[in-house]
């Protein structure tokens, strides 16, 4: 199955021909989840503070509207971080990994508030089989990356990688 489906993609990087591509990715997914749910908890801590404060002097009204104030915030902070021109988010940068789309559209603030929201569906439905299913794909691929179009890399030797075809190029 996986030459098969390696076969069928070959436009997209492969683990074969450019391993430090994928190196550790798995691993460097599951420690930006983790810094990226710091993220949000802080910043759902501060909305809730706020929510409190405004909810005291407006009868209640503010508390209500956290209801869609969190979510939104979310859902913002998917959308300018992964849908930025650095396509990931705090966690991901921190750990040296990319989002990258594999079916040539651009990876716009749509494309990435849609790939956080399949995200979130796969990983609530059954986030083992979310992670497991990564580890029988050859390019380590989630779920929801297959259903949205996208693939993880890693960013440092994909830099690397673009500068010495430029630089190629060049000359």
């Amino acid at each position: 199955m996986n030459q098969e489906y390696a076969a069928s993609r070959p436009h997209l990087p492969d683990p074969a021909s450019a391993p430090e591509l994928f190196d550790g990715v798995l691993t460097r997914r599951v420690v930006a989840y983790f810094i990226d749910l710091a993220i949000m908890g802080a910043l759902v801590l501060a909305l809730t503070i706020v929510g409190a404060i405004v909810g005291v002097l407006t009868f209640g009204l503010g508390i209500a509207a956290l209801v869609f104030v969190i979510p939104a915030a979310i859902v913002l902070y998917y959308g300018a971080t992964l849908g930025s021109s650095r396509r990931a988010t705090i966690g991901m940068q921190t750990m040296d990994i990319v989002l990258t789309p594999t079916r040539g559209q651009p990876l716009d603030g749509w494309m990435a508030i849609f790939h956080a929201l399949v995200f979130w569906l796969t990983f609530w439905i059954c986030w083992p089989i979310s992670l497991l299913f990564a580890l029988f794909t050859p390019r380590r691929q989630m779920i929801h990356d297959l259903v949205v179009g996208t693939l993880m890399v890693r960013r440092s030797p994909m830099i690397r990688h673009w500068q010495s075809a430029r630089a190629a190029a060049f000359y």
